[in-house]
């Protein structure tokens, strides 16, 4: 698929910056600067605001260039997962060999489990920082999507803001993508802060509020390292979400019940705390339980807004909402654009080093809520690999708000695979956030707060509340027979039979497996 447009076709009216005119050029040419193991920063955030159009030229490329039998292959770092235009086109044409810090394309997924892509799983707070440190070695290339450029050559962001700032500022070359498809009255929605150093010159980010402005509204960016700008018209991503079932409706019920005991008890203001929400149909079933509830004067700061912070924004439960990116399916964002002066008066974008900073999320004390794929009974949590081996998207960052925020939730239906798998089990095959960072787990059964328990403690009320009925025989099972005959009574653990023995219990005793499948 190959993209030409060139000013001639959109007229240049939004690159107001004169000296700069004479760069504007096609994705093909803009693509053919870029070199084979060339290292590219192409951000944008959860399918906005990532380039389009060169990404695409490029994959061209390197396909004629592989059937010419050349080898031709990039590093590609990101802010996080982008769409298929960037990762599914490039990964198609085995054209990447090092991707960094999350995706979740089902072509690049398919690849990095195979072995094709070598993959670095990374906290979103970390990746902005390691590129200023050198950790990755020399940024080659920045692929960046702007709305416009102004007359002194300062950017208008687009709908995320990612890593741009940083791409920007450590590459040796920039390449702008200027998208006419987005509005131009996204300028003065975003706050981006240029007062991050490298230790030991760090100062404290001056940030006390969500809702706090402490950067400029533009990015910047050294003329003389733009090489080329290309004018595109090609929309975001629409990410579409399914209507709340009953099993997120009751996820979502638990954890607002939950939320309402707290307040009474004095540990949460009326109005809550900061709210950060992970993507996906069951935190937009929360958003939409929020909207329905006597909870008012809430704030949010996230990493990418949704459709159901969009929702309580307009509905005025929620007061304003600072984030990276926006990522709204295709009748919100309808929604978005009509009433665009309302919105902008509520919602900050900024960068993700700073919508992620640990400093930040716990100086702010954040309300964390994030989906996983399996809990084990001990309280760790797997949010990224199938079996152990087998990546899906990547922990994102829902690590850094773990770790940092007042209050964190991990949630998922107890079951997958139409109820055969259970999301409950006696050791995750894969860690990301061990028992010393997770606070709460809820399924559509309950809510296990672990809050000042002991590994012991914690199981008993995992599967008491947490595991599916049909599971928690096999679950009480193996918790019973670890109690009696682990070595060690702190954690206690059947290490041989912790993955094995589950097949042999449910031939005897239960019609499926409780360890979740290879593939999701």
């Amino acid at each position: 698929m190959t993209t030409k447009l060139t000013t001639g076709a959109l007229g240049g009216e939004r690159i107001r910056a004169a000296h700069l005119r004479g760069r504007i050029t096609t994705a093909e040419h803009a693509a053919s600067l870029i070199a084979p193991g060339s290292n590219i920063g192409m951000s944008g955030f959860t399918g906005s605001g990532h380039p389009k159009a060169v990404p695409l030229a490029l994959a061209d490329i390197i396909n004629a260039r592989h059937a010419a039998g050349e080898a031709f292959k990039v590093n590609i770092w990101s802010g996080a997962s982008t769409a298929p235009e960037l990762d599914g086109a490039l990964a198609k044409a085995d054209a990447i060999d090092v991707r960094l810090p999350y995706q979740s394309d089902p072509a690049a997924r398919q690849r990095i489990n195979s072995g094709a892509i070598n993959y670095i799983d990374m906290h979103l707070s970390h990746v902005a920082q390691h590129a200023w440190f050198g950790f990755f070695g020399k940024l080659h290339y920045a692929v960046i999507e702007v709305t416009g450029i102004r007359e002194d050559g300062s950017l208008i962001p687009s709908t995320a803001v990612g890593n741009n700032k940083t791409w920007l500022d450590v590459a040796d070359k920039v390449i702008l993508e200027v998208n006419h498809a987005q509005d131009l009255r996204l300028e003065g929605m975003h706050d981006i802060y240029y007062g991050t150093a490298i230790p030991p010159q760090r100062k404290p980010i001056p940030m006390t509020a969500p809702h706090d402005r402490i950067g400029q509204p533009h990015l910047r960016c050294d003329p003389g390292k733009i090489i080329a700008i290309v004018e595109t018209n090609l929309p975001d991503r629409h990410t579409e979400f399914a209507a709340p079932d009953a099993t997120s409706r009751a996820i979502a019920g638990h954890m607002l019940e939950f939320l309402a005991h707290e307040v009474k008890l004095g540990r949460l203001p009326d109005n809550l705390l900061p709210l950060q929400s992970g993507v996906g149909n069951v935190a937009n079933a929360v958003m939409a339980e929020l909207e329905n509830s006597k909870l008012h004067n809430l704030t949010a700061y996230t990493e990418v807004l949704q459709d159901g912070m969009l929702r309580l924004l307009k509905s005025g439960h929620l007061l304003s909402a600072s984030a990276s990116a926006i990522s709204l399916s295709e009748e919100a964002l309808a929604d978005f654009l009509a009433d665009m002066d309302f919105y902008r008066q509520r919602i900050i974008l900024r960068p993700q080093e700073i919508s992620n900073h640990p400093e930040v999320v716990r100086r702010l004390g954040l309300i964390a809520m994030n989906s996983m794929i399996e809990a084990d009974i001990y309280g760790n949590v797997n949010s990224t690999h199938i079996n152990g081996t087998s990546i899906m998207n990547g922990i994102g960052g829902s690590g850094d708000f773990a770790r940092n925020a007042y209050l964190n939730f991990f949630m998922t239906p107890s079951t997958a695979k139409a109820g055969s798998i259970s999301c409950i089990v006696p050791m995750v095959s894969h860690v990301d956030h061990t028992e010393h960072d997770v606070q709460v787990i809820v399924t559509e059964h309950g809510l296990a707060d672990l809050r000042g328990l002991s590994p012991k403690q914690r199981a008993a009320i995992i599967i008491r509340n947490c595991a599916h009925p049909k599971f928690r025989p096999a679950l009480q099972d193996y918790f019973a027979r670890a109690l009696r005959t682990s070595p060690g009574k702190h954690t206690p653990h059947l290490m041989d039979e912790a993955f094995s023995f589950m097949g042999d219990w449910q031939a005897q005793h239960a019609p499926v497996p409780l360890r979740r499948p290879d593939a999701a």
